[in-house]
């Protein structure tokens, strides 16, 4: 690892591959892990955090926010470790105590998590004990208005989860119908990446890639990305329905065509996004979403099938 990227040694960057998001596991003091990957890739995630512990045992499971990439492992790695404590944003507490399926875009998106239970929540301007080291806590809207940013002053690292990556952001849902505000989602997540620049981090740990230190030219590819998002507001709508399928396309691995359009109809994400903007039937809107995964490379036809092209 180049010096500008050194990690300390009390802290390891598990890079995943799409759908699950990268864990972050700490081994000095308690033990403790940052996001957990998707539920179908749960007992991956148990091994190879267990690879790294050792006989060290897990006292703590940190979410930046709940998303099913960054959650579904929680439940298999409290059974694997049952002393750990879950600890979430403050601001998904109810969501999470309720398991609202729509408010934590399962359902809506056809995605999946074990429920699980949480110990504690955290909030913007909370300290937390990770690796020997004291992280800040810092508010992170845009993506999600509940995300949390982890900040650690001492050693210039940011865990920025999906509010910056190498090559943008993550999708504004804020923004999404049935009762998305544009001009809000975009607001914060302009204020985000504000912050971001304050701060001035060395490293960068994203919630999927690879960390990076090139953090100015990251914020300019964002920033770039969000004032193209908050001229097309249309765009950002269609951007978010692609990136439906594409999540549902890597997790199967590829979907017959001929059951796509009934795929899309039933995640009610996809299907409020088409009342608001495509106005097309179920394959009409099958074969233009179809068609832009295949024109963007991130899916081939083959005979009857869409099949996920990996990187």
């Amino acid at each position: 690892m180049a010096e500008a990227a050194r990690l300390p040694r009390s802290m390891q960057v598990l890079e995943r591959g799409w759908v699950s998001a990268n864990n972050i596991v700490f081994t000095g003091g308690a033990a403790a892990v940052v996001d957990t990957g998707y539920a179908r890739h749960a007992e991956q995630t148990v091994a190879l955090v267990r690879r790294v512990l050792g006989d060290q045992p897990l006292g703590r499971i940190v979410n930046t926010h709940c998303h099913s990439d960054h959650i579904g492992g929680n439940a298999a790695l409290a059974r694997a470790w049952p002393g750990a404590r879950i600890t979430i944003p403050a601001g998904e507490a109810a969501v999470v105590l309720a398991w609202d399926d729509a408010a934590l875009h399962l359902g809506p998106m056809g995605q999946e998590c074990e429920r699980f239970a949480f110990d504690d929540t955290m909030r913007a301007g909370d300290s937390l004990p990770l690796g020997g080291l004291d992280w800040q806590v810092i508010a992170s809207p845009g993506h999600d208005m509940e995300s949390l940013m982890l900040w650690c002053a001492a050693e210039g690292i940011l865990i920025s989860a999906d509010a910056l990556w190498g090559q943008g952001f993550g999708v504004l849902f804020p923004a999404l119908p049935p009762a998305g505000d544009h001009a809000l989602a975009v607001a914060a997540q302009r204020a985000t990446l504000a912050t971001i620049r304050d701060l001035a981090p060395r490293l960068v740990i994203p919630g999927h890639g690879a960390p990076f230190t090139d953090v100015g030219a990251a914020l300019a590819r964002a920033e770039a990305q969000l004032a193209r998002l908050e001229a097309n507001p249309a765009g950002l709508l269609r951007h978010a329905a692609k990136v439906s399928l594409a999540f549902l396309l890597m997790l199967e691995g590829r979907i017959a065509i001929a059951t796509l359009g009934a795929r899309l109809a039933g995640m009610a994400l996809v299907a409020d996004i088409n009342r608001a903007l495509f106005r097309l039937d179920d394959a009409a809107l099958a074969d233009l979403l179809a068609g832009e995964l295949v024109r963007s490379g991130v899916a081939r036809r083959d005979g009857g099938w869409l099949v996920y092209v990996t990187p």
